[in-house]
């Protein structure tokens, strides 16, 4: 039986079959390859949960403590997966406690689909018991967002839903959906959504701009490759390596574009940005040629775009037109798929060397290395610092774990010194910034990568923002590895608070429970070291147990985080200390 649907590509059709609204979201799901989902009862989707209980077996759902959990642990899923991640909630509180993630999804490009109950249609609009307008708070952080008061609707839309929230530059969507219209019956058939008019997720590629993009690189004499998470949301990795190889040109990295290239390449300088390393931003503002590639030139990226760059070129790789001029204006604007884009760009490419100018990148990281990375790596005295417990984990990982980290100074200490030998292998919280983000995302990136080691890095701070999850991970047996770095400060806060306002240090320093005592109390075994002689150890016995394992490390107390570029400050005014 054919049904023709406005806006979309007929890619199949199914029988149709007589079942409630609640059910069609359940094959719906399924009919998309959905395998897990997070989420958290309540009365307004209870028919949807009810069909969960039947399909046991067929689809899972993971109890969260709390919906901004199963938010963030659909984020992870779908970081490490590539996959859309699934969150799941009830109507009013249960809605809103999903907005941080779905707002934290939606800055950093993650595709989930988050579907809530809501009251019955004809209550809308009366302030019934737990009715929110979540389409309407969710709007300005959703890709797309719809609510549903009748169950003959609910196929399209979700098929709609999982289209936009995956392709082009992926983002989360959310569905409301009314009680009444989980109760009420249609005739089910499911059609995969291949194309909506008016929706155009893959701008085509201007060729020509390709070939000046080309040339622009073959005559440069100083160029410089930024990449950022687009060229894995792309899975262009492979490609990216091979104009970094082909050109022989620097290539630094976003936040989220690290491990999109092996940490330990040899043309890979580092991280750009507030805590980044020193050669790439202090470069940035002397390159002639800057190639962008999948990255929006975020502020913290940029620092004072009065200065940034401007005596380069600008060359922009980007799949979102909206992203193009925004911040730094593109002297040449590649748009479209960067893996399409650089596939064409590669038969236009010329090899080089540029031999003279990474010299120039390895002088000034020996002047980071010596001033600021030697001391991390291997402080001698004083409580152990925070970069040493990365090294530990490098060493004994050899970099193949996937490495989820919260926010705060353990953030950029965990993306400046974590080895990564493959993709999709650094999780976290990028351009909205949320504490709490680390755990509840590493439940989701480990149920998505099982056979991978999976290690949370979280600052006691945002470790108290979420540690109900530890339930969670112990009622699903999930068994990643919790490290909190703890120093008994908000760290970031304080080290501006040192820095900037004379250590006035006004609500950042934190009198802590026993944290190992909670883990405990949640059946996971623990660990807890203040030694630098007990770190190796430690780490060695929290990766070889293959069950949840929660490690306390006590650290230096008023570590400050280097290189620094303050806010409003250029890159080239990059801070060592």
């Amino acid at each position: 039986m054919e049904v023709k649907t406005a806006g979309f590509k007929e890619v199949s059709t199914a029988e149709t079959l007589k079942v409630s609204g609640a059910e069609a979201v359940i094959k719906s799901l399924l009919a998309e390859g959905v395998e897990v989902m997070y989420g958290y009862p309540g009365g307004a989707i209870m028919p949807v949960y009810d069909e969960i209980f039947k399909y046991k077996g067929q689809i899972e759902h993971v109890l969260t403590r709390h919906e901004q959990g199963a938010a963030h642990a659909a984020q992870g899923y779908a970081r490490v997966t590539g996959k859309v991640g699934v969150a799941i909630a009830t109507s009013g509180p249960g809605a809103t406690n999903l907005i941080t993630g779905i707002a934290d999804a939606h800055i950093d490009s993650t595709p989930m689909v988050c579907i809530t109950g809501q009251v019955g249609s004809h209550l809308l609009g009366s302030d019934a018991f737990q009715e929110i307008d979540i389409v309407g708070l969710s709007t300005p952080i959703t890709k797309w967002n719809y609510q549903i008061t009748k169950a003959s609707e609910i196929p399209e839309v979700l098929a709609r839903a999982f289209y936009i929230a995956r392709s082009g530059r992926p983002g989360p969507v959310l569905i409301d959906i009314t009680k009444d219209a989980q109760f009420e019956s249609l005739d089910f058939s499911y059609k995969k959504c291949s194309g909506i008019r008016s929706y155009t997720p893959y701008p085509e590629v201007n060729l020509l701009q390709v070939e000046r993009a080309a040339q622009a690189i073959n005559n440069a004499k100083k160029p410089m490759i930024v990449f950022g998470q687009g060229v894995i949301l792309g899975s262009a990795e492979k490609l990216l390596k091979e104009v970094v190889e082909k050109t022989g040109i620097p290539a630094a990295w976003t936040i989220l574009g690290l491990s999109a290239l092996e940490t330990d390449h040899p043309l890979n300088v580092g991280m750009v940005g507030m805590h980044g390393n020193y050669a790439p931003n202090i470069l940035t503002n002397e390159c002639d040629v800057l190639i962008a590639i999948g990255m929006r030139f975020d502020d913290r990226v940029t620092g004072d775009l009065n200065t940034y760059a401007k005596q380069a070129t600008i060359i922009h790789f980007e799949i979102d037109p909206a992203e193009v001029n925004k911040n730094v204006h593109a002297h040449i604007p590649v748009l479209g798929d960067v893996k399409q884009t650089l596939k064409l760009l590669l038969e236009f490419l010329q090899p080089k060397s540029h031999d003279q100018w990474h010299n120039k990148f390895r002088e000034l990281h020996s002047t980071e290395y010596e001033k600021i990375i030697k001391n991390d790596l291997s402080a001698s005295e004083g409580k152990i610092k925070m970069a040493e417990v990365l090294d530990e984990i490098n060493t004994v990982s050899k970099g193949d774990a996937i490495i989820v980290s919260d926010v705060g100074q353990h953030q950029m200490v965990a993306c400046r010194y974590a080895k990564f030998n493959s993709s999709r292998s650094n999780v976290t919280s990028g351009g909205l910034g949320t504490m709490g983000f680390a755990l509840p995302a590493a439940i989701g990136a480990k149920m998505g990568s099982p056979n991978r080691q999976v290690v949370a890095i979280i600052g006691d701070g945002g470790f108290q923002m979420t540690l109900q999850e530890l339930a969670t991970i112990y009622q699903m047996n999930v068994p990643v590895k919790i490290v909190v770095l703890n120093n008994n400060f908000l760290g970031m806060v304080r080290q501006w608070q040192q820095m900037f306002f004379e250590k006035r240090y006004a609500s950042t320093e934190m009198v802590n429970p026993d944290f190992t005592g909670i883990a405990k109390a949640y059946h996971l075994t623990t660990r807890k070291i203040s030694e630098r002689s007990n770190l190796q150890e430690a780490v060695q016995e929290m990766l070889a147990s293959d069950k949840p394992f929660f490690l306390e490390v006590e650290v230096e107390k008023e570590e400050c985080v280097f290189p620094m570029i303050t806010t409003g400050a250029s890159v080239s005014d990059i801070r060592l200390e």
